[in-house]
């Protein structure tokens, strides 16, 4: 049996709080409200119809609820020119990174590689990160081809080398190839995650795993379809992290050039072909360059300008004019193309290798590279104009970012038709 005093209490409970009015609850946080970025993104050596193998789903939702169509690159079908035509908008023969390895007369002591950093090889031509900084738009770049080198600067003839003036985006990192794919999605995340004083409109993203199990193993290797499966998980983390903080992007996603299948088997000897006496060698792999020694231009000539199976040479100045190349001062005068999935060396080889290149002719299937559009600008299913070439990127970059873009070789009408009105 309950006494008084213990149920009074509760009964003036039950019809006082049933009369108190709701407390206010406490202020719900509102999400923040934020703009579209765009988000380069490139996958080295990503063959267009690697997207066919089945492995890539994140790549192929993307795809699928995008734009997509294979690329068309810039010859020579390299690294480090290609990454350069993309961001320009100008082909190598007019950015003046014609190759991955290339001489300059005026400076016959030094050879550009790819770790130069030096601006005088890279001012030919305005990358879009520069062309934004200027128009006030902050980029990142979490690795690139030539992000890390300030544009437009003079880099001093002496110890301890400064460099003076040029641009940077406002945020780069220099390329370390032992920084795994999920620490540079992570640092594109990262700098997202910033107030909006300091988060970039723009960023690039860079990844080498496919290019180097392509090279390692050839296209058609399993390891190779490892990689693609790989970098396709990476994709995936970008996009769910973008999701959890409400940040919208546009994401334009490429690849710099394919990869071809390559063997000992396949190799033209240019000592067979030439007295080693009459050339300077420049660059040997799928395409080789060449330098005659003076006074020894006819007997090269007679030797190279020849009919020869699985090569082709030119004189600079006679390279077909639907390569683009050949009028810039660090294009060596002589170009050797070698057929497709055939390598010129500078002699034999003496043990039995296999592999993957890339390299050869710019419209040689194999050489084809991925290129996907998804997000708010773009139109699901769109197809961009028939022969798309990877120098169009540039004005639609521009575009996305709202910036004039500077003359160059690409075509702005190519993709318009992408670009949601």
């Amino acid at each position: 049996m309950l006494r008084l005093p213990f149920l009074l209490p509760a009964l003036l409970c039950l019809g006082a709080c049933a009369t108190m009015p709701p407390q206010p609850s406490a202020p719900v946080a509102q999400a923040q409200q934020r703009a579209p970025v765009t988000i380069l993104v490139s996958i080295d050596g990503f063959r267009a119809d690697y997207l066919q193998r089945g492995v890539t789903p994140q790549l192929a939702a993307l795809a699928a609820n995008g734009v997509e169509a294979p690329m068309r690159p810039s010859f020579p079908t390299k690294t480090f020119p290609n990454h350069w035509a993309i961001v320009t908008g100008d082909r190598p023969d007019r950015n003046g990174i014609v190759a991955n390895s290339m001489e300059d007369a005026s400076r016959p002591d030094e050879k550009f590689t790819m770790a130069s950093d030096d601006p005088y090889w890279w001012n030919e031509a305005e990358p879009i990160w520069v062309t934004a900084e200027k128009a006030g738009v902050r980029t990142a770049t979490m690795f690139w081809p030539g992000s890390n080198v300030p544009w437009g600067g003079t880099k001093a003839s002496s110890w301890p080398y400064a460099i003076t003036g040029g641009t940077r985006p406002s945020d780069w990192a220099q390329f370390n190839q032992a920084i795994s794919g999920a620490q540079r999605v992570n640092m594109v995340l990262d700098v997202l995650r910033r107030p909006a004083d300091i988060r970039p409109t723009f960023v690039t993203l860079y990844f080498d795993i496919v290019d180097t199990a392509g090279h390692m193993y050839g296209p058609d290797a399993p390891e190779t379809t490892k990689a693609l499966a790989d970098v396709d998980g990476h994709i995936g983390d970008l996009v769910a992290g973008l999701k959890a903080m409400g940040q919208p992007a546009n994401l334009v996603i490429v690849a710099d050039h394919g990869m071809a299948a390559s063997s000992s088997e396949r190799v033209v000897a240019l000592d067979k072909v030439a007295d080693p006496a009459n050339y300077r060698l420049v660059e040997s792999g799928p395409y080789a360059t060449l330098a005659a020694v003076p006074g020894r231009e006819k007997a090269l000539e007679a030797a190279l300008l020849k009919p020869h199976a699985h090569m082709q040479c030119w004189r600079k100045g006679d390279i077909p004019a639907r390569f683009h190349y050949g009028t810039h001062r660090r294009i060596p005068p002589y170009l050797c193309l070698g057929e497709t999935g055939w390598e010129i060396q500078p002699t034999a080889p003496t043990k039995s290798v296999s592999g993957g290149s890339h390299g050869w002719d710019d419209r040689a299937p194999e050489m084809q590279a991925l290129f996907i559009a998804n997000g708010p600008a773009f139109t699901p299913g769109a197809k961009p104009a028939p022969d798309f070439a990877n120098v169009d990127v540039y004005p639609l970059l521009a575009r996305l970012l709202g910036i004039a873009p500077r003359p160059s070789d690409g075509n702005p009408a190519t993709l318009s038709g992408i670009v949601a009105q």
